[in-house]
């Protein structure tokens, strides 16, 4: 049977099956806290009762939210080394061992972990369990591995820089689409069947989807590519030897301008996935608390709508890229876009106003495919895979990170000012709009145009890939 080069299924599937699940954790987890603090079931006949000030359980209403906080913040930590780790290893090694080794491996880590959720909420065991089955999942790898995987496959298809940008872009999208769909999906899941169904059709999802990448997905790497490195000068060098050799190569035969751009540019994308990923991870917590106090219908149509920034932001990138508008500028007006989101979620005390400031947010995604294909094009067709393990490994650091920051400055200020960690997403933005006036002002954009424009030369062995337009 002949494969087909067609990865966007894969995200589709992956991002539909994950996000049916994903919105569920913080509020299972917030049920359970909630039934073991207060000895009562959880109320779920509106979303006002366990918010009135003379109720009698309102005492241990913030108790409860930083509870939830801190156990997010345990779940992560504990899987945030593993996954850095397989991350790093297994995209770099991709460029010899094929992309299709990113892709099934976190598959099969999200199954696993969707089973262990199935297992607890069935069986009604100790929540802390999860803390364990995130760890297991992690060393499979995880959302950046397999993302990485994906933009690395989608790089080696594609030669030309703007249909490069459109597909990462397209795959961006799929999340957000697809995404919505689930989140939709999850809040009448919940309130007809409760939390076992949408777990149960999740991981019927994650097999079918581990069913196309193992037998219909075909494999962009076929063989060593010819100027691939390897520390020993032979083809068949140690995993961890070429993720690092890969990796140091990638910096040390770059040029200096090379260098300096994909160096700004990483930076630019690290802090501004810093700053949003950390906002937007509470907003589940932060539409439970008072006084909004959301029901799972709610969070559904929250989260669905949430996700439209996807679909939005890539008709954005579209447009823009169409209409020749500088790619930095587009970046600039993505970062903008969180940064006014965030200021007005921090004042929000209302579920039409909750609504409303979604709407400054509609182009917050469009940096993330920008500066990937910036780098992309900064770098050799054969050392696609150590770039992209290098994104994914810092993307992966910093939003653990970040969820970890972000989540106990929540627990600390929910008492007295829950929006605080909005109004610290916003201010974190002005660290990526710092670099990226720096870039404007050296000139990295022009110089690099220049670079790629330049013929290449026997006494520049070091100028011999194409640099950012």
């Amino acid at each position: 049977m002949k494969g087909l080069f067609l990865v966007e299924p894969v995200v589709a599937l992956y991002a539909f099956s994950s996000f049916l699940i994903y919105p569920l954790v913080q509020q299972y987890v917030y049920r359970r806290f909630w039934e073991q603090l207060t000895n009562t079931t959880y109320p779920t006949a509106d979303n006002t009762s366990r918010c009135l000030e003379n109720n009698s359980q309102s005492s241990y209403h913030e108790e409860v939210q930083k509870q939830a906080s801190l156990f997010s913040l345990y779940t992560d930590l504990f899987s945030t080394l593993p996954s850095l780790a397989v991350t790093l290893l297994l995209v770099a090694y991709s460029d010899r061992a094929g992309r299709k080794i990113t892709v099934v491996l976190p598959l099969i880590g999200t199954l696993i972990y969707t089973l262990s959720f199935l297992t607890v909420s069935y069986f009604e065991l100790n929540i802390y369990w999860l803390v364990g089955s995130s760890l297991l999942s992690s060393l499979f790898g995880g959302l950046s591995t397999f993302l990485g995987g994906c933009f690395a496959y989608i790089a080696d298809l594609c030669a030309d820089g703007r249909q490069k940008t459109l597909r990462m872009a397209g795959l961006d999208m799929m999340i957000g689409l697809l995404a919505g769909v689930a989140s939709i999906t999850t809040g009448y899941f919940v309130r007809a069947a409760g939390f076992n169904w949408p777990f149960i059709t999740s991981a019927l999802c994650q097999c079918l989807v581990l069913l196309y990448a193992v037998f219909i997905l075909e494999e962009t790497v076929g063989r060593v590519p010819h100027d691939a490195v390897a520390l020993d000068g032979t083809p068949q060098s140690s995993a961890l030897r070429h993720m690092m050799s890969g990796v140091y190569q990638m910096f040390a035969r770059a040029s200096s301008r090379s260098r300096i751009s994909l160096i700004l540019l990483m930076t630019i994308f690290t802090s501004f996935s810093f700053a949003y990923i950390g906002g937007i991870s509470l907003m589940t917590l932060y539409e439970l608390n008072k006084p909004l106090c959301w029901t799972e219908i709610l969070i559904g149509y929250g989260s669905a709508l949430s996700t439209t920034v996807f679909l939005t932001s890539f008709v954005g990138v579209s447009v823009f890229t169409y209409c020749g508008v500088p790619q930095l500028v587009i970046v600039l007006m993505g970062i903008v876009s969180v940064m006014s989101g965030m200021l007005l979620l921090a004042f929000t005390k209302t579920t039409f106003l909750m609504f409303v400031v979604r709407v400054p947010m509609l182009l917050s995604i469009m940096p993330f495919p920008v500066l990937r294909s910036m780098m992309s094009k900064i770098i050799s067709k054969s050392e696609q895979g150590a770039l992209f393990a290098c994104l994914s490994f810092f993307e992966n650091l910093t939003n653990s990170v970040s969820v970890a920051v972000f989540n106990s400055a929540y627990a600390a200020t929910v008492a007295w000012f829950p929006g605080f960690i909005f109004l610290m997403s916003a201010g974190l933005c002005c660290i990526p709009l710092f670099v990226l006036g720096v870039v404007g002002v050296i000139g990295v954009e022009a110089a690099v145009k220049h670079r790629e424009e330049a013929p290449t030369g026997e006494d520049e062995p070091s100028d011999n890939t194409p640099i950012v337009s």
